[in-house]
């Protein structure tokens, strides 16, 4: 039971960084992959209907993952990994569905451990050396067409995530890491300690959503990564 079953909002985009990541990170690991196929406040909707719901027996029953997932039962994976969009402009959206969502998500072994990305998954490359990536904030809760802005705004060296080099993931994961910490802390610098996907959200919440509306732009890959192998491993592959 070493499987480690990745869950994508989508399938595309998704599929591209999870394999970016098993050549880097986990090549000596058997990573699955599947998708929900649905935003996470769908997700929520799931939930609230059926209080007694089984994560894998949920993603099996899904059209596109039957294929995948076929030969596979709960107890074949030790961990479970959720990658899903903030997605504020849903029509679905919701700060305390999300919130909730954090709350039931955050075991790998059990339900699943959830990660969120601000606003969505292209945050990991809006990334120049041209900007001043602490400062990246959008807004929060209208359609601003994301993925163009991005690819007007990063450099072209982050645009394609099926040719991330191992150099390319370590200056994202740590400038995304710098990102979190100041999030939480106010501090842009390398992280001490991972902060929970839960307090992360909460000081979006506080300082941009309810402040002025805007998100601070946050990738949850690189905080997967850290939160993963932990703080001293992760020194020892960015040095």
């Amino acid at each position: 039971m070493s499987n480690i079953l990745f869950v994508f909002e989508g399938e595309k985009t998704e599929d591209q960084i999870e394999k970016s990541l098993s050549k880097h990170f986990f090549n000596d690991r058997t990573v699955i992959t599947c998708a929900f196929c649905a935003e996470i406040y769908q997700l929520h909707k799931t939930l609230v209907e059926d209080n007694d719901i089984d994560t894998f027996a949920l993603l099996k029953d899904i059209p596109n993952n039957q294929g995948i997932l076929k030969d596979f039962n709960r107890d074949d994976f030790a961990e479970i990994y959720l990658f899903f969009d903030y997605d504020g402009h849903s029509t679905l959206a919701s700060d305390k569905s999300l919130l909730e969502m954090l709350a039931i998500f955050n075991e790998e072994t059990d339900l699943g451990k959830l990660y969120v990305s601000y606003p969505m998954v292209e945050s990991l490359k809006h990334y120049s050396n041209e900007l001043d990536f602490k400062s990246i904030k959008v807004q929060a809760k209208k359609n601003i067409r994301y993925k163009k802005l991005v690819s007007e705004e990063a450099d072209n060296v982050y645009l394609q995530f099926s040719k991330y080099t191992f150099e390319i993931w370590k200056t994202l994961i740590v400038a995304h890491l710098r990102k979190m910490n100041y999030i939480v802390t106010d501090y842009f610098s390398f992280p001490i300690e991972n902060h929970t996907q839960a307090i992360i959200f909460n000081n979006q919440k506080v300082k941009y959503i309810d402040k002025d509306s805007t998100i601070s732009v946050l990738s949850s890959f690189p905080l997967f990564i850290f939160d993963y192998f932990g703080s001293k491993k992760i020194i020892e592959i960015i040095k």
